[in-house]
């Protein structure tokens, strides 16, 4: 036994090595583009940017020289760069806006961009046709962070504020009008991310941008710094000749608090963001990765709804007249004069009190409880259907040691289900991406790329218990095959309701199977919060009617919950076809605990 463990590890260890990049030299500063169904990588480096196939035999790599001209680099070392060594061409941005492939880079302080483009007759991958304003888009040092985000056909851009020059929020490529944000709506941000916000109607899109920013009113003992969301609308074309030509007429921004209350254990420095979004809804989760003035970082998460609510309704800063019209900064139809476009006082209004009143607060008011005091440097996260039909999110968080911790969350907390050390060479990770289609996670530290599989379900052990307490949803217990497998794709449909037709003059019982001893089971009605306990029970758990539980119409579901995760064990749609039993029969079988059961032990 001990020899085939050790064979099974083996062979684990050996496909890991097989899915492994190592860069020839140090990578310091990494960007990274990833398609999602795609198994290629764009990883960008010190002047080289890497294009990594993975296929199960390995990892195939082309290299594509990106080196900065010699005067920029003299340039570049004559005006004493932050540090020496970042005179050179390191790659920030690798983005696709329709079928167009960006690339930028620092050019040893004067940023450059191109498009990278295939040569059909030899098909190797060539830089071609610079692209204008690529010092909004790129920073001059890598040790400047810049966010780039496309959408519908355009790049956004966010530029920290570097020496002295302000940073801002640009649409900076694309056919639509190239806007930005006025210099007094930022004081020397620091940008940490962004994302679209989904709407079934496309004028009401919206693109949120995470940074901190300078706080002119801090005290001796208090950080300088305050953490923000910004937010536009991707229809918006600025404002008229008089006010806001070139500028947002749309933007509006709101503090965000991660801490514990009203104390003073703060986090204002807000260094990552990522988001979770379900298509065509205002509903998800927004997690903001933040430090504070000793370094320690914390996760705090927060509704997108509540954030969406609040930039719909809150006060304005500063401003307490009413309205004229519709609110300003809000999302309007392309030409509408409606909202306010043409509206000189609601685009002054915008102008001069563009940040809310309301104060973005994080659910369940304090940080995430996370047992690590690991640091934590990047983070990605993910949306997953389990087996028992419910939603979850699962945070990969990469550390300042190499390691990755797959964390999940829920709304009864935070629990590491497992963690990597995946790296030969000690140093944090730079740089994830995700790839939720096909399953893979891929992350980067300045010697190494790998790539992991999201459903690592061979890690936990032979036995369904260890498998279920792993509280991992990409997996599930294969009966047939006894081991923890990857959930496949469209699992759910098969695990719909079992329908039963209730006859209005029946009384009938659910059965449960009872498969543990050391769990609880109850009963829940339509996804309500109100739990129905067992009628009775033994090897089932037995749901029947009572007063506050009519069973005739609904789907009822038994859920076993073991040492905290739940799972759903079955679940019955009643359906009240308004037909009587009758009489002879009802009277010869009682209480039809019978149709219930049949139902059970035929599906």
């Amino acid at each position: 036994n001990n020899f085939l463990s050790f064979i099974h590890v083996f062979s684990i260890l050996l496909s890991c090595i097989e899915l492994l990049f190592h860069f020839n030299k140090p990578e310091n500063y990494i960007s990274m583009y990833h398609q999602e169904g795609s198994d290629m990588l764009y990883v960008g480096g010190q002047a080289m940017i890497y294009v990594l196939t993975f296929t199960n035999r390995g990892v195939r790599n082309l290299q594509i020289p990106a080196a900065s001209d010699q005067t920029a680099i003299d340039t570049c070392k004559a005006k004493a760069a932050p540090l020496e060594l970042e005179c050179d061409n390191f790659i920030t941005v690798i983005q696709k806006v329709n079928d167009t492939m960006i690339i930028c880079g620092t050019n040893a302080g004067s940023p450059r961009c191109w498009m990278l483009v295939r040569v059909s007759s030899d098909k190797i991958l060539e830089f071609c046709c610079t692209i204008a304003s690529a010092s909004d888009i790129s920073p001059p040092y890598p040790s400047q962070k810049s966010i780039s985000l496309p959408a519908d056909g355009s790049l956004y851009s966010a530029m920290s504020s570097v020496a002295g020059h302000a940073g801002s929020i640009r649409r900076t490529f694309g056919s639509q009008k190239l806007l930005k944000t006025e210099n007094v709506w930022l004081l020397n941000p620091q940008f940490a991310g962004a994302a679209i916000m989904p709407s079934t109607l496309k004028y009401k899109e919206e693109i949120y941008f995470f940074f901190s920013e300078l706080n002119k009113t801090a005290r001796v003992d208090e950080e300088p710094y305050r953490a923000r969301i910004g937010r536009i609308c991707t229809v918006d074309e600025g404002g008229i000749k008089a006010l806001l030509a070139d500028s947002w007429t749309t933007f509006m921004k709101a503090r965000v608090m991660c801490g514990a209350g009203n104390t003073q254990q703060q986090y204002n420095n807000m260094k990552q963001a990522v988001v979770l979004t379900a298509q065509d809804k205002r509903a998800g989760v927004l997690y903001g990765l933040f430090s504070n003035a000793w370094g320690r970082t914390v996760i705090c998460a927060y509704s997108i709804e509540d954030i969406d609510q609040a930039f719909s309704t809150s006060k304005l800063k500063g401003y307490s007249s009413p309205f004229i019209g519709s609110r300003p900064g809000m999302c309007v139809r392309k030409n509408s004069t409606a909202g306010g476009h043409n509206d000189i006082k609601n685009l002054g209004v915008i102008r001069y009190h563009p940040e809310i009143e309301d104060v973005i607060r994080p659910v369940g008011v304090a940080p995430l409880d996370l047992p690590t005091d690991d640091q934590i440097t990047h983070a990605v996260a993910d949306i997953v259907l389990a087996v028992n039909d419910e939603h979850y999110s699962v945070l990969y968080l990469g550390t300042d040691q190499g390691k990755v911790l797959k964390v999940l969350h829920s709304s009864e907390g935070v629990f590491i289900i497992s963690q990597y050390s995946l790296f030969h060479n000690e140093g944090p990770v730079l740089n994830m991406a995700i790839d939720s289609q096909k399953g893979h996670l891929y992350v980067g530290t300045a010697m190494e790329v790998q790539r992991l599989p999201l459903a690592d379900c061979s890690r936990y052990g032979d036995t369904c218990r260890e498998c279920i307490l792993s509280r991992d949803p990409y997996c599930g217990w294969d009966r047939s095959r006894r081991k923890c497998i990857p959930i496949p794709p469209g699992y759910n449909r098969s695990t719909s309701p079992r329908e039963v037709l209730v006859q209005s003059n029946t009384s009938i019982f659910l059965p449960c199977p009872v498969r543990s001893f050391h769990a609880t089971y109850r009963w829940v009605k339509d996804n309500c919060v109100k739990n129905y306990p067992c009628l009775f029970s033994g090897d089932f758990c037995v749901l029947g009617p009572a007063i506050d539980t009519p069973l005739k119409e609904g789907v009822f579901r038994c859920i076993a919950t073991e040492d905290g995760f739940k799972v759903e064990v079955i679940s019955f749609r009643l359906v009240n076809d308004g037909r009587l039993l009758a009489a002879s029969l009802a009277s010869t079988l009682g209480p039809s605990i019978l149709l219930a059961m049949a139902t059970l032990w035929l599906h």
